[in-house]
């Protein structure tokens, strides 16, 4: 038998979903205006913000299949990744605020992904 989703990982994946489908949405139609507001760089790279923003979505999207299933077994791999990719993606963002030029736009991201990492490891079953 299976054991269930853990409801508070389930909200976990829905708010992931919520937000990266958002952030997607904004990199893949807004690049430039999201450059100019921000002083990031999509406005002079637009067409990797938008590779970007398809990869986000694709996260986006598997999060919300994730919140959508119901048996544990079934969204294991995905809390898995989400645990590694949501705790590396602000390592390599404050690396490149502190070393690397980053415009200060980017700790906004750094402030969503720490807050990912924290609760998709909290929130793992046995963590």
């Amino acid at each position: 038998m299976d054991r269930e989703i853990p409801a508070r990982l389930r909200y976990t994946f829905l708010t992931h979903a919520m937000a990266m489908g958002f952030f997607a949405f904004i990199y893949m139609f807004f690049p430039v205006w999201w450059g100019n507001f921000t002083n990031c760089l999509s406005r002079q790279v637009p067409q990797v913000y938008r590779l970007w923003g398809l990869t986000i979505l694709g996260y986006a999207i598997t999060s919300l299949l994730a919140f959508r299933a119901t048996a544990w077994e079934a969204v294991r791999i995905v809390a898995q990744m989400e645990r590694v990719i949501t705790a590396l993606f602000p390592i390599a963002l404050l690396l490149a605020l502190l070393f690397w030029d980053l415009p200060a736009i980017g700790w906004m991201p750094f402030v969503v992904m720490s807050g990912f990492a924290v609760a998709f490891n909290v929130f793992y079953p046995g963590a």
